[in-house]
């Protein structure tokens, strides 16, 4: 089966592109075009899984390219977004034109040419601070930030679209993903880096609590998502998430654990989020998915996140991996 994978250069998306290859997909990856040429994560990869990837440079806003995207593919999965929450205080118009503008280009793109299913990526940043948890997919949106706003935007557009034209559509929805590849401006890349460097570590607040989900449990959600024939999840949205909840300031200690270090930490006023916006609190019921899929996270509950901990910092750890990523500078 051929299939586009939109935001293929990116953290989530090389995975899921990798992973598609190695079951046997026929896959075109969509990454941002850029004037060096490079492909994000793309370039990283085996190179006997990229020889196997249809790789085009565009750009997301662009109706027509999204189109030629489209063309003789069976199915898509839509992950091309603006997700750093700072840069979305400091540009929020960029992103109401990449993922709400981006997500209508894909799903009119899979309208026009009959696409049998699209995966549209949302985020557990929908929900904002939570009222009540586990926080399941009837839970309240609440757009927090510019960023979040934005993904609901895009998920409701993704809801019309499967109401008024019947597309098929699968809103999936990760809570924090986290695993090799992931840039610094997320806080696992952040801690592991700077400790993995020096005992100093300097931070945001450490008081929320959130659901982290290992990348190869959330790409096989997508696949799971895409691959599962019922029609219950036509329309729908569903979580991704490990059903566990843990603290930043417990995070940063299995970290320091792990690599042998006693966090000197320095909490940093311009690290942390405006206070009405900081999103508190995150716990993923993520049963609806598995009984209509049967999805089950590989990395569950607490020895499941420490298990996925230990071997993402040691894939950064590594000084081939390590110098990617500058954990001297905080960047918006």
């Amino acid at each position: 089966m051929k299939v586009c994978v939109t935001g293929a250069g990116g953290f989530i998306g090389s995975h899921l592109t990798e992973e598609l290859v190695r079951r046997g997909y026929d896959v075109r990856a969509l990454v941002h075009y850029n004037a060096l040429g490079t492909k994000g994560w793309l370039d990283h990869i085996d190179p006997d899984i990229a020889k196997n990837i249809d790789i085009v440079a565009g750009d997301i806003r662009d109706i027509t390219f999204v189109r030629r995207m489209c063309e003789g593919v069976e199915g898509v999965f839509h992950l091309a977004a603006l997700i750093g929450i700072p840069y979305s205080y400091v540009n929020p118009e960029s992103y109401i034109d990449t993922n709400i503008k981006g997500t209508m280009n894909v799903l009119e793109a899979a309208r026009d040419m009959s696409i049998s299913k699209v995966i549209h990526t949302s985020t557990s940043e929908v929900y904002g601070t939570a009222q009540y948890v586990p926080i399941d997919e009837t839970h309240p949106l609440q757009g927090q930030s510019p960023y979040s706003a934005s993904k609901i935007g895009a998920d409701q557009m993704a809801r019309a679209y499967h109401n008024s034209f019947e597309t098929p559509v699968v809103i999936v929805r990760p809570f924090n993903t986290f695993g090799p590849r992931q840039s610094v401006r997320a806080v696992i890349p952040t801690i592991i880096t700077q400790l993995a460097n020096s005992p100093k570590l300097k931070i945001g607040s450490v008081i929320p609590t959130r659901d982290f989900s290992h990348v190869d449990d959330t790409v096989s959600g997508f696949i799971h998502a895409f691959e599962c024939g019922s029609l219950d999840l036509q329309g729908q949205v569903v979580n991704l998430g490990s059903g566990f909840e843990v603290s930043i300031a417990e995070t940063i200690n299995l970290i320091g654990g792990i690599l042998g270090v006693t966090p000197d930490i320095v909490t940093e006023s311009g690290r942390q989020r405006p206070q009405n916006s900081e999103v508190n609190r995150l716990f993923a019921d993520n049963s609806k998915f598995k009984k209509i899929s049967g999805w089950e996270p590989k990395y569950e509950g607490k020895d499941g996140f420490e298990r996925a901990m230990k071997n993402v910092v040691m894939w950064y750890k590594k000084p081939e991996n390590l110098k990617y990523f500058d954990h001297r500078a905080y960047t918006v």
